[in-house]
C-alpha cells in the first residue's frame, strides 16, 4: 500500500483525471473509499461523501453499486492465486443522482492491497455507435433496393438471352459481367456496411490490408476517367489494420469529391505518411476549396455546400466516409491548401504488432 500511497498515486490520478475519467482508490481489505476524484460529482451528481456511503452500505439506495459490486470476491480468488479478475473493464449504466442514467465504463484493477480504477462517461460513445448503426441500416436498404431491382433484371435478361437468336456471346458476356459487379456490391454490403460490422461490433476476423496498393487502387479509378492524379506515399508502412473494403470505400468518397469539385485539367493528390501516432492519407486537389463557414458542417448526413449547387449528389458520402473511419478509432478531416483547393484527410491509430516497410 505505500507504494500506491505515494508519487505513483498521484501520477496516477493526474493521468486519469487529464483523460477526463474520475480516479479512485479503495482500500481491498475495509472496502473503505481513500480517493475519488472531486469532479465525480459533475458526471454523476454523487458527492465524494456519497460514493464512501454508497460503499460501505450505509446509504439508503445503493446506486453505486457497479463500481465494485465483487470487489470482496476478487480479492478471495486473487489471493488464492486466480489472477483472472486482477483487471476488469465494466459497461455499465449508471443512475445519477437526479435519476437520469448515463453509460460508464468502469476500469478496475488490483494492485498492492487497494482497488484502483477509473470511470469514464461513454454516453456520448454510445450515441455516437447507435447513429452509425441507423446509419448504415439505412444506407444498405438504400443501395440494397436498386441492387436487387438490377440483379432481378440482369437474371431474367440472362435467362432469356440463352433462348433468343438475337443476343450474341458478347452481349451475354457483358449480362455476365454486370451480375458479377452487382454480386460483388451486394457482397460488399454485407461484408463492409453491415451496422455491427461498421460500428465495431463484428469481430469475424483480424483484418488488415496494404495502404499503398489501396491507394493506387483507388487512383486507377479517378485516371480511368482521364484525371490525372500524383501519389506520394512510400512512407507508409507495409500494414495496416482495417477493413480493406470499408477503408477503400470512404477513400473513393475522398478522390469522387475531388474528381466532381476540381477543373478536370489540374492534378489530384494523395499524400501517405506515416505519424507518431498511426498513419494519414491526404485527398488534396486544385478546386475552388471549402467555404471555411461550412467546413464544420461537411461531414453532417444530407450537408450539401454551396459549391455543390448544380452538381449531381445527396449529401450521405463525407458523412458514410467519417463514419466507416471512426469506427476503425481514427478521424476524417477536411481543411483548404495554402494556395488553392480542398484536402481532406484520413488519420488512423496503427499497431505495432504489424511489420512496417
Amino acid at each position: 500500500m505505500d507504494r500506491i500511497f505515494s508519487g505513483s498515486a498521484s501520477q496516477f490520478r493526474a493521468i486519469a483525471e487529464m483523460q477526463g475519467g474520475v480516479a479512485f482508490i479503495i482500500d481491498a481489505a475495509s472496502g473503505t473509499l481513500v480517493y475519488a476524484s472531486p469532479h465525480v460529482e459533475r458526471m454523476c451528481g454523487y458527492t465524494v461523501a456519497d460514493i464512501a456511503a454508497h460503499l460501505d452500505g450505509s446509504a439508503v439506495e445503493v446506486a453505486l453499486h457497479p463500481l465494485c459490486s465483487d470487489m470482496q470476491e476478487r480479492i478471495a480468488r486473487y489471493r488464492n492465486g486466480d489472477a483472472s479478475r486482477e483487471r476488469v473493464v465494466r459497461h455499465v449504466d449508471l443512475r445519477c443522482k437526479d435519476s437520469s442514467t448515463i453509460a460508464i465504463e468502469v476500469i478496475s484493477e488490483l494492485m498492492e492491497g487497494a482497488l484502483v480504477g477509473v470511470v469514464r462517461d461513454i454516453s456520448e460513445q454510445r450515441a455516437r455507435q447507435a447513429e452509425q448503426k441507423r446509419f448504415t441500416s439505412m444506407l444498405n436498404h438504400e443501395f440494397r433496393t436498386p441492387l436487387s431491382t438490377i440483379d432481378g433484371a440482369i437474371q431474367r435478361l440472362e435467362s432469356t438471352s440463352a433462348l433468343d437468336p438475337a443476343v450474341d456471346e458478347a452481349t451475354r458476356a457483358r449480362y455476365r459481367k454486370i451480375q458479377g459487379a452487382v454480386d460483388r456490391l451486394i457482397g460488399m454490403l454485407d461484408e463492409y456496411l453491415s451496422p455491427d460490422r461498421v460500428s465495431g461490433a463484428d469481430t469475424r476476423h483480424d483484418a488488415h490490408c496494404e495502404p499503398l496498393e489501396l491507394i493506387r487502387s483507388v487512383a486507377a479509378q479517378a485516371r480511368a476517367l482521364g484525371r490525372t492524379v500524383d501519389i506520394d506515399a512510400a512512407s507508409l508502412p507495409t500494414l495496416v489494420r482495417c477493413e480493406p473494403g470499408a477503408l477503400k470505400l470512404a477513400l473513393q468518397v475522398m478522390i469522387d469529391n475531388a474528381v466532381r469539385y476540381s477543373p478536370a485539367a489540374t492534378p489530384i493528390a494523395i499524400l501517405g505518411r506515416n505519424t507518431h501516432s498511426g498513419v494519414e492519407i491526404e485527398v488534396a486537389d486544385e478546386g475552388p476549396g471549402l467555404d471555411p463557414d461550412e467546413i464544420g458542417r461537411l461531414f453532417d448526413k444530407s450537408f450539401r455546400g454551396r459549391n455543390a449547387a448544380g452538381i449531381a449528389g445527396s449529401g450521405m458520402g463525407l458523412y458514410m466516409a467519417r463514419t466507416v473511419v471512426e469506427a476503425h478509432g481514427g478521424t476524417l478531416s477536411a481543411g483548404n491548401r495554402a494556395h488553392c483547393g480542398a484536402t481532406f484527410k484520413i488519420s488512423l491509430p496503427t499497431r505495432r504488432d504489424l511489420h512496417t516497410s
